[in-house]
């Protein structure tokens, strides 16, 4: 298993990264649901659909692959499968609580056009 260590403070080019926002709200998610914080990883993920190609994926897994890479922000474990970290390399995952729109959202500097919804893009 690869481990990776990012910095909180900087971002990781050749990682996903979690802003602090996204962190916070991941916690008070796995807090809600009662897990067990020292378990849970948060996946992030693509897997082929959605009206762009590619949709996003977050999960809450306590499943960690030999293959997956595994990096720690803000105190939250992430982990990401190789064949979505080609197309995820450099993404930031940040959270927005505004009056029209609520959730996580993708700075993917890797797609080329994104739905008008944001939860899929093409590469």
């Amino acid at each position: 298993m690869t481990t990776a260590t990012t910095n909180p403070s900087q971002a990781d080019t050749n990682a996903v990264t979690i802003t602090e926002k996204a962190a916070s709200e991941i916690l008070r998610i796995v807090q809600e649901q009662e897990l067990d914080a020292g378990k849970v990883h948060l996946r992030v993920g693509v897997k082929g659909g959605g009206c762009s190609g590619f949709n996003y994926i977050l999960d809450l897994t306590e499943a960690v692959r030999d293959t997956d890479e595994v990096m720690e922000q803000h105190g939250i474990k992430v982990v990401c499968d190789p064949k979505s970290l080609l197309y995820l390399h450099g993404t930031v995952v940040d959270f927005k609580d505004e009056i029209m729109s609520r959730g996580f959202v993708f700075q993917n500097p890797n797609a080329s056009a994104t739905c008008g919804c944001g939860s899929s893009f093409s590469a």
